[in-house]
């Protein structure tokens, strides 16, 4: 009987063990296959003000959906572009959320079956400070939403945000929602070097509807520079065909033609730049008598530089024949882009370039300086730029280089802006409190291309077996700059009310030492979304707080929707962060 009861007992406990077990493995499956769901619906760049319900509701998008609008589509072709896009990608995309949106789809709402547009002024142009505000407004009960704006540059925008808000299979879209919706700066931008390496056409047309996406307003197209020229100008076709890398890697007037157009289309500006008086060594192959130092070497220990990278190259100021042929690039320049910004570089003057020139050097020596010769050049060009009805855009080196500069007295503020590079927001602060407007891209914050290492070769720096990295990978300006970095950028820190006033906004830059079409989709997205979002509506939530906890989510769910519209946006973090919020925050979820 005792040996009965224990085996009765063991039997007891076995079963007991068994279904507690049970329970648990039950309990940790159901843990590890639970759904993760958000009552959130996700727009990038967040809007300024979005509320939808509660309650959460959607309806379907009815198969016959169009979009209407009073405007004459014969008299605003970038607008009918725009709408017969939008048409197809709302009708088509069926976007599938990383994380489900929970949300009640009542059968007894009618299906949204017409976005009815209104602009009050469809002709204002697009150009710096347009109005690109919208509201929108997706209401309970009706088969109609609505979409009003100033101009059709905000309708677009506007539309953006529609496209965003449709998802699933079959299309729904959630009612209840009302969206106002306007930018904090007016210049929100991406630069893009085309010279150092060649971009194909299509690649930068796909990096202007990226730019539209993300409401980025301005393509800063660095076009050439000492290492190729390949924009074909009318007046000067030998830039082209001896300065470009091959007679398939250039710029024909159609070209720009189609990317303007293109760039319009998308409610992007496309801001030309043609760099000098540095930065042209390109231009000896067509004009060797006018550039100094060209195709020399770079850099000798122990004597002066002639380049801030290889490629060797200075426009002479004091050779008249250099104002010929900048005057037929200008104007020429000038016809093919629109744009009323004209950015004329005046970057890295390097002294030691000028002075291989016995013309210049015979003019240092009977007692003139850098200085003056950059003046001249200013002086000499910056009239002309004026003179064709165009603001014209320095970089700082100008006004701010400890070795080449000029005086602010020649550079009149109501004509000239310069974009800050160096020094972070000290720089800054010394444009703005000069009286000058500014675009920031500072390298410490906004430059794509630094982490990944230099290009010259032959570089001991790289044969270290001490694993230490003193030279950021030999990187000048690493390292990487994340997302987070972007995205927690103020570019009017530390300035005062009325010198923020002076910050036009803001522009990432890849330049292109190592970057082409096989990775610039990688290379700018999403960091550019990073700050697409803190131009447009800022980094911080309603009580003043950086929100770029909650912004992970928000890009992991922004940068899926992005590859799936073609664009290459390099992943933020693994798929199981996204499937389990909070685990990869650097504190543990309460």
């Amino acid at each position: 009987m005792l040996i009965q009861s224990l085996l009765s007992s063991l039997l007891l406990l076995m079963l007991c063990l068994s279904s507690s077990t049970a329970n648990v493995v039950a309990t940790y499956h159901r843990s590890i296959t639970k759904t993760v769901t958000t009552t959130n619906i996700n727009v990038w760049p967040k809007p300024r003000n979005l509320t939808w319900g509660p309650p959460h509701q959607s309806t379907l998008l009815h198969p016959s959906f169009t979009i209407t609008t009073t405007v004459n589509h014969h008299t605003n072709n970038h607008l009918s572009a725009a709408i017969n896009r939008y048409i197809n990608l709302i009708k088509t995309e069926h976007h599938r959320p990383l994380v489900p949106i929970v949300t009640n789809l009542t059968k007894n709402l009618p299906p949204l079956s017409t976005l009815t547009i209104t602009i009050t002024n469809p002709s204002a142009p697009l150009h710096h400070g347009v109005d690109e505000s919208y509201t929108l407004s997706i209401p309970w009960n009706a088969s109609t939403a609505t979409l009003s704006a100033p101009t059709t540059w905000g309708a677009m925008r506007g539309l953006e945000t529609f496209s965003q808000l449709a998802w699933g299979t079959p299309t729904r879209v959630p009612v209840g929602v009302h969206v106002w919706d306007a930018p904090l700066f007016a210049h929100r931008g991406v630069m893009l070097d085309t010279a150092r390496n060649y971009y194909p056409v299509r690649d930068i047309m796909r990096t202007i509807e990226a730019l539209s996406m993300n409401k980025v307003n301005v393509f800063h197209w660095h076009i050439t520079d000492s290492q190729s020229f390949p924009l074909v100008v009318p007046s000067e076709p030998g830039l082209a065909d001896k300065g470009a890398y091959d007679s398939d890697m250039v710029y024909s007037p159609d070209d720009v033609r189609n990317i303007v157009e293109f760039g319009l289309d998308h409610g992007v500006r496309v801001l030309p730049e043609i760099d000098s008086p540095g930065h042209t060594g390109s231009w000896a192959l067509a004009y060797p008598e006018i550039v100094t130092c060209a195709n020399m070497f770079w850099f000798s220990p122990g004597s002066q530089i002639l380049a801030a990278e290889p490629g060797t190259g200075h426009l002479n100021p004091l050779n008249p024949k250099t104002y010929q042929v900048m005057k037929n690039v200008i104007h020429d320049v000038t016809t093919l882009f629109p744009e009323p910004f004209y950015h004329a570089g005046a970057d890295e003057v390097v002294p030691g370039c000028w002075k291989t020139d016995p013309t210049i050097q015979n003019y240092l020596s009977n007692g003139g300086t850098l200085n003056q010769i950059l003046e001249t050049f200013v002086n000499n060009t910056l009239p002309f730029i004026m003179s064709l009805n165009r603001t014209v855009i320095y970089w700082e080196d100008v006004l701010l280089s400890d070795s080449v500069h000029v005086s602010s007295t020649i550079l009149p503020k109501e004509n000239v802006i310069l974009q800050t590079w160096n020094n972070g927001h000290k720089n800054t602060k010394r444009i703005v409190s000069s009286g000058y407007r500014a675009i920031v891209s500072s390298a410490d914050f906004y430059y794509l291309d630094c982490g990944h290492g230099d290009f010259v070769g032959n570089n001991s720096a790289y044969d270290n077996q001490t694993g230490s990295d003193a030279n950021n990978g030999g990187s000048w300006c690493g390292p990487f700059k994340t997302w987070q970095t972007i995205y927690n950028y103020d570019i009017t820190y530390g300035l005062l009310e009325e010198e923020a006033k002076l910050v036009l906004g803001g522009e990432v830059a890849l330049w292109s030492e190592q970057a082409d079409g096989t990775v610039v989709d990688s290379r700018i997205w999403p960091r550019a979304s990073a700050m697409a979002e803190t131009l447009w509506s800022g980094n911080r939530d309603e009580n003043g707080m950086k929100r770029y906890a909650e912004a992970t989510d928000r890009l992991n769910e922004w940068r899926s929707r992005m590859v799936s519209r073609g664009i290459g946006a390099e992943p933020i973090q693994p798929l199981w962060c996204v499937r389990n919020p909070g685990m990869c925050n650097t504190l543990q979820p309460l």
